[in-house]
């Protein structure tokens, strides 16, 4: 009996490691260049790995909206998913941090935020069961609208559409006695079609991407919302591929993603220039009145993360930081 026990136990340990497929779905189309990177990142894994890890994308939101996404992770039809932070805030608050409307004033102001408080963030998603690479910006939401906005006045009253699950764009919209629309991603542009919203807001390279521009008449540039995505995969699939091999994904995927977080900036303002030149008219908000719907939205905050939205001492702290990045240019200006 010995003699055939052992060559099975050699066979056993020289069989090559069994193949991990990750099933990973995004709204992001299919042609696009954004789906051609994350292809071609498929195709290294796939090749550094000798096959060991798979990486299968299904775009365009074939696989629907978050929340049937994520029922699809949790029963293990797919593996993870390119998510928005709403999507996910139910698991971990903190996602909703820099998406707070008007908190920002530029880019370089959240860059330096960013660089003290993403490692944290990333960690605080891993404990709550999923892995991720990074984050990508796609710059600031600007209001895009079939009439123009440049007062409160303007947007009182109107039909604004804000993603499944966003409670805090909710709240922060009815602040500005604006009526939230909740409707999946992929039903907005037929809501714009049928007259069911009437602002967006979004960035321009995600308004491109989508055609939404096409049901649109104004665009008012301003940080209203800072706007971020990353992929999420199961940790508990995720822990099933070898330390080497998930050592590579991470190479792979935040090399990745750190690419999407410089050129979405480039991207999103050569896409508000498209918007121009391609017929929609853009409109400045009056900075008396900018002033005030800021100060409305800083209280919507606060009592938001009183209410448990997000982790009140973290997003204190990220106001620390801003306060801080702004003293550094005033006095670099003297």
């Amino acid at each position: 009996m010995k003699r055939f026990i052992l060559p099975i136990v050699v066979m056993m340990l020289s069989a090559p490691a069994m193949a991990v497929t990750l099933k990973i779905a995004t709204a992001t189309p299919n042609g696009s260049q954004w789906m051609k990177d994350m292809r071609a990142g498929a195709a290294e894994i796939k090749q550094r790995t000798e096959g060991r890890v798979v990486i299968k994308y299904y775009g365009g939101g074939v696989k629907g909206d978050d929340a049937k996404v994520l029922g699809q992770i949790r029963i293990r039809q797919l593996q993870g998913g390119a998510f928005t932070p709403s999507a996910l805030a139910a698991r971990y608050s903190d996602l909703n941090l820099y998406g707070m409307p008007l908190v920002f004033d530029s880019e370089e102001e959240v860059a330096f935020v960013r660089s003290r408080m993403d490692a944290r963030i990333q960690q605080g998603l891993e404990e709550a069961g999923f892995v991720n690479f990074g984050f990508a910006t796609s710059g600031f939401a600007s209001v895009m609208s079939s009439t123009p906005v440049r007062t409160l006045a303007d947007l009182k009253g109107k039909r604004v559409w804000v993603p499944e699950g966003d409670t805090i764009s909710y709240a922060s919209m009815k602040a500005m006695s604006l009526n939230p629309v909740t409707l999946p991603l992929t039903d907005v542009l037929t809501g714009l079609q049928t007259g069911l919203i009437d602002i967006v807001a979004i960035p321009p390279i995600v308004a491109l991407l989508l055609q939404w521009h096409t049901k649109i008449k104004y665009v008012t540039e301003l940080p209203l919302v800072y706007t971020y995505g990353f992929m999420a995969i199961d940790k508990k699939v995720f822990e099933k591929i070898s330390a080497d091999d998930q050592a590579i994904v991470r190479d792979v995927m935040t090399t990745m993603y750190q690419n999407f977080d410089k050129v979405n900036l480039i991207d999103n303002q050569q896409a508000f220039d498209a918007l121009v030149r391609a017929g929609i008219e853009p409109t400045e908000f009056d900075k008396e009145e900018f002033v005030k719907v800021r100060e409305l939205l800083l209280v919507s905050n606060l009592k938001l993360g009183a209410d448990g939205a997000f982790t009140l001492e973290f997003y204190e702290e990220m106001l620390r930081y801003i306060d801080e990045y702004r003293s550094e240019q005033v006095a670099a200006t003297e």
